[in-house]
């Protein structure tokens, strides 16, 4: 149970809140966003939901998404400013650090109103006024209904608010594959079964809804892209904005590529490296005991989940692979003494 009694005293009358979530927003961030921001509409409250970047077309189906605002420093950053400096309660989701919004980390730290983090990875930033952050959480999306649920609220979680908490948690469990998958995850699924979400059409907005030239970048990068490092059961895809051009890639269109090199038979650790322009964007995956948190934190500026994180380099990313690949006989013993670290079978 959280104790949520001085965010209820907050809440006790109508507010103008502020909601936000990490750059490049995936289905937890947002989902989570529009989850609360539905929920507090419902209390009464003005609530006005603000992404640091864009984010992919196959979450425009979320309820809410029609208002929300991506914030365009060269367009719409006095309105933003503007609407942070107002906020009476600023709810900061599924991020740490302020360093993970972009810009608006440094009005949000300026910001006079109450600040409140929810969130569910490691070393959260001592920035919040409320802080519900759990690192054990399967997703931020869990915390959302959690603290709605011990305000008292639960009955007022209807279909749409259901659908974006469940996109949320479904996602970042890897549709309830991964170790965080627990007992209370599987509690609160039900639970959202009584609001009557739609299980299959969540999943197929997400997981079934490509483009034809999200599918062939697909292929080539699984036929042409694609590393195997046997000796320190790895496998690596680094991605150059050419490809990216070449394929017309969206936002969102590389998400999900780090698995399918983790999901090699006796790979434990596995990279994306993609070239942005202004820096290189990595995202790391492992299972077992290797923490792909402190690699990235230790070497890429980065940090997250034990088994998930991302970081950045802005060297090339030529220069960005070598490093990596410089890094790897370090924690070679490590690597290939997982117990999940599965010889393949000989051919």
């Amino acid at each position: 149970m959280h104790d949520t009694s001085a965010l209820q005293e907050l809440l006790a009358q109508p507010r103008q809140i502020f909601i936000t979530t990490h750059h490049k927003p995936d289905a937890d961030a947002l989902g989570s966003s529009l989850g609360m921001a539905g929920y507090l509409r419902k209390k009464g409250h003005h609530v006005t939901v603000v992404t640091p970047s864009d984010y992919p077309d196959f979450l425009a189906w979320m309820p809410g998404n029609e208002e929300v605002i991506v914030y365009e420093p060269d367009q719409n950053d006095a309105q933003v400013r503007d609407l942070i400096s107002r906020a009476e309660v600023l709810f900061c989701l599924d991020f740490s650090c302020l360093g993970r919004i972009s810009e608006l980390g440094e009005y949000i730290r300026a910001a006079s109103g109450t600040k409140v983090l929810i969130d569910h990875h490691q070393e959260p930033e001592q920035f919040a006024d409320l802080d519900f952050s759990n690192a054990k959480a399967a997703a931020t999306a869990e915390l959302v209904f959690e603290v709605i649920r011990d305000m008292g609220d639960q009955a007022l979680i209807d279909k749409g608010i259901g659908e974006c908490l469940y996109a949320g948690i479904m996602t970042d469990t890897g549709s309830f594959r991964h170790p965080s998958t627990s007992r209370n995850v599987h509690l609160i699924i039900a639970e959202l079964l009584n609001a009557d979400i739609d299980l299959s059409a969540v999943h197929r907005r997400i997981y079934d809804s490509h483009s034809e030239m999200r599918l062939r970048f697909l292929g080539f990068v699984l036929k042409d892209k694609l590393t195997v490092l046997r000796e320190f059961n790895t496998a690596y895809i680094a991605i150059t904005q050419d490809e990216l051009r070449q394929y017309q890639s969206k936002t969102g269109d590389t998400e999900g590529l780090v698995n399918f090199a983790l999901s090699i038979e006796g790979v434990v650790f596995a990279a994306i490296l993609i070239d942005r322009g202004n820096a290189v964007k990595i995202s790391f995956r492992s299972v077992g005991d290797f923490s792909v948190s402190d690699f990235s934190r230790q070497h890429f500026q980065g940090g997250g989940h034990h088994n998930a994180a991302g970081g950045i380099s802005y060297e090339p990313l030529d220069t960005t692979v070598q490093r990596f690949l410089g890094l790897l006989p370090h924690y070679q013993t490590q690597l290939v003494t997982s117990p999940l670290a599965v010889a393949p079978p000989a051919a």
